[in-house]
């Protein structure tokens, strides 16, 4: 028979190794952590991202590097992320495109986000707003929509790329109005911008990050803005149902996930020092610049964007089958 010798040295072996595992949690985390952003330098993520990523950084001790990857739209850049290691040391900064809509646009991301992410947490809720070129000769809505009818598809949408907000605002308004232009995919929205701004494209749907600075700097000319009400920063813009639309309402959900995976210990630092970065004078300042809003507390946290994802992939699903768009 087995003497019972051995529990004490067992028993001792055994709190060794957990506690090398709770230093290596409470040692997390001890490099840089990388904040993958699927899109350009430039646009409404990356922005955002960067402000993040300063207020995550002084709360974790370490830095948070941003890096940007194109391609597909969001696909390259969320596709990286879900391969990655779930070691905390690379996570991803998202949208209701990239992390819920993909999967309805029926592109073929090769992955699921309701599976392959580590939902940690919505971050920001960031209205949209449709404006022309200055040189468009387009002042409001209305005319925007009577030169669709009238013109079909010379009229461009500048967009961020496929599989984006950007770009499915634009076919899914079309599908509401009826009628059909053309959407002209670029490499991010600075791009898209800058060609909004030359006159080579007619309009852009972005969110306002991007088109509060365009509209203030007069390279581009805001004619609606998505959500209940105006926003304080363009006063003068009407909502979509005061533009004669009241169908099309995008606010767009950014947020902070993981690959598949990630230790919970580490969503719970990682959560932490999000919470720190909402709460710095320099990104609340910042958001309320950009009428963006941190979501309230129940819409925070792993759970609450879990059940987001679940919710949007099959809003969107049901609304392209719907609508017959083809937004690629």
């Amino acid at each position: 028979m087995r003497s019972a010798a051995w529990r004490p040295a067992f028993l001792l072996g055994l709190a060794a190794l957990l506690g090398i595992a709770s230093a290596a949690a409470q040692d997390y985390p001890s490099r840089t952590v990388t904040l993958i952003v699927p899109s350009a330098p430039g646009g409404t993520l990356d922005a955002l991202a960067r402000l993040m990523a300063q207020g995550m950084g002084a709360d974790l001790g370490r830095t948070v590097v941003v890096e940007n990857v194109t391609g597909a739209g969001s696909v390259v850049g969320t596709q990286r992320l879900v391969r990655s290691d779930p070691d905390g040391y690379t996570i991803g900064f998202g949208n209701l495109a990239s992390m819920a809509a993909t999967v309805a646009l029926g592109a073929d991301p090769n992955f699921d986000p309701r599976r392959d992410l580590t939902p940690i947490s919505i971050v920001a809720n960031v209205p949209m707003v449709i404006a022309a070129g200055p040189r468009s000769g387009i002042r409001d809505l209305g005319t925007l929509i009577e030169r669709i009818r009238a013109r079909g598809e010379e009229v461009t949408f500048g967009t961020p790329g496929t599989n984006t907000t950007g770009h499915l605002a634009p076919a899914y308004l079309l599908s509401i109005i009826g009628a059909k232009a053309m959407l002209v995919p670029y490499r991010g929205a600075g791009p898209a911008m800058s060609d909004l701004a030359a006159g080579t494209v007619t309009a852009v749907i972005d969110q306002t990050v991007t088109m509060i600075p365009a509209h203030q700097g007069r390279t581009a000319v805001a004619l609606a803005v998505t959500g209940s009400s105006r926003i304080a920063q363009l006063p003068e813009v009407p909502t979509f149902a005061e533009a004669g639309v009241p169908g099309f309402d995008m606010v767009i959900w950014n947020a902070i996930a993981g690959p598949a995976n990630l230790p919970q210990a580490r969503v719970d630092r990682l959560l932490k020092a999000i919470d720190a970065a909402l709460a710095t004078p320099a990104v609340a300042t910042r958001f309320a610049d950009l009428a963006t809003t941190v979501p309230p507390p129940a819409e925070l946290g792993p759970a609450a964007m879990r059940d987001r994802i679940a919710s949007d992939v099959a809003r969107w699903t049901e609304v392209v089958s719907r609508a017959g768009l083809a937004p690629r």
